[in-house]
């Protein structure tokens, strides 16, 4: 457990980077992206947060938003339009035998990125998924290649054994097992769109006028097959990003906010890349002023190389901004330790927190820590509350219903 003693000062807003002007950083001018219509922007800064002996790739990726050109607000999440690895489409063709040259019309699909024919590269590079081995595609290759045992993993309940079999493989390792000879144009009648994918976003407009930032585990890995493969979005922000415009949009999260109280305590709960939106949330609440308590929890694997944002988070703490920030190292003992391990040991302060009107912000992996951290939630009021299961089960409910309990899960 860290603490912060003393008042908290009034903060005041970071100074514009880049030779951005007040004037323009505050302009109403607020052109409406989305994901039909996206913002191309340029990756202003890519900073590596896990540290070296990290199991994990973690990095904070800025984006210019030309002077707030691209509004957003502390806990909205950006929409990024990925592109596939030059590398994996040079592969691709390898695979299939095809010209790359091949123009081939790809359709619209409500990207707003054009309907016209495109080379297939550049088709496969930005609008066709390559990677996901969909239940269309395997049945498209089991049915030119004749394998029983691809049709059989596409049998009514061989689901599990289905996702056993594809786990860490991509269509190139599908194709190199099972070699297909089509027309580029059966190709691209079976893939699946290039869709955009969704991250939290890690910054307050107000500390950072012409800057969004996101924080992003890059997934790569080996699989099975002995192929090196990566995530495709984390793959192409870490590697690639800086190769021209990126295409992004603002995913409002109206239900998902700071306490719009200034004197309101805030409890956050964020493991790993779940501190995303919280990082934004104190910057956000330290622009403002706001004079209410805030309380951290935050869970990795190690201290020594996963403590993400730890200059920051320490520095909120000095100043007094961050009042409490607990945290939980999973692999720096022998038993496993987790945030709701924490919550736990400090259910009674988060009980008083609660009682003085906290609002409760969580933020993760939605199949399992959010599950352990509602479960943990309502034990501890119950306990501390001195409720019945049924009453703390409408007590978490009525925090839920009133915007004191909000969730960002994925």
């Amino acid at each position: 457990l860290l603490t912060a003693p003393g008042p908290r000062p009034r903060a005041t807003p970071a100074p514009l980077p880049g030779g951005v002007t007040r004037s323009t950083a505050g302009t109403a001018l607020r052109t409406a992206f989305s994901k039909a219509a996206p913002f191309p922007t340029l990756l202003v800064g890519n900073r590596l947060l896990s540290l070296p002996g990290s199991q994990k790739e973690v990095r904070q990726f800025s984006f210019d938003t030309r002077g707030g050109e691209l509004a957003y607000e502390a806990g909205d999440a950006l929409g990024v339009w990925p592109a596939n690895s030059t590398e994996l489409v040079a592969e691709w063709l390898a695979l299939t035998g095809l010209d790359p040259s091949e123009p081939v019309t790809t359709g619209d699909g409500g990207t707003g990125r054009g309907t016209g024919p495109l080379p297939l590269a550049e088709a496969l590079r930005t609008r066709f998924d390559i990677t996901r081995i969909t239940p269309d595609l395997l049945r498209f290759v089991a049915e030119r290649t004749g394998s029983q045992d691809l049709k059989r993993l596409l049998r009514p309940g061989h689901k599990d054994e289905l996702a056993k079999w594809s786990w860490g493989l991509q269509a190139a390792d599908l194709i190199a097992a099972h070699p297909v000879r089509a027309s580029a144009t059966d190709w691209t009648a079976v893939l699946k769109r290039l869709q955009p994918r969704l991250y939290s976003i890690s910054s307050s407009p107000l500390a950072h006028p012409s800057e969004v930032r996101l924080t992003v585990s890059v997934v790569r890995y080996s699989n099975d097959r002995g192929r090196d493969r990566t995530g495709v979005c984390s793959a192409y922000l870490a590697d690639h990003a800086d190769d021209g415009p990126v295409q992004v949009f603002v995913q409002r999260s109206p239900h998902f906010r700071p306490p719009a109280d200034p004197a309101a305590p805030l409890v956050m709960v964020g493991p790993g890349t779940g501190v995303a939106p919280f990082a934004g949330f104190l910057e956000d609440r330290r622009a403002r002023g706001h004079t209410g308590r805030n309380w951290l929890f935050f869970g990795e694997q190690r201290a020594a190389t996963d403590f993400y944002y730890r200059d920051e988070l320490e520095a909120h703490l000095a100043s007094g901004h961050l009042d409490r920030l607990d945290t939980a190292f999973s692999r720096d003992q022998r038993a496993k330790v987790y945030v709701q391990d924490r919550m736990r040991e400090h259910g009674a302060a988060l009980w008083s927190w609660l009682q003085d009107g906290a609002h409760l912000a969580v933020c993760g992996d939605a199949a399992r820590m959010a599950k352990d951290v509602d479960r943990t939630l309502r034990e501890l009021v119950a306990r501390h509350g001195r409720m019945s299961e049924e009453e703390a089960a409408a007590y978490v409910k009525q925090l839920a219903a009133e915007k004191r309990y909000v969730r960002d899960v994925y």
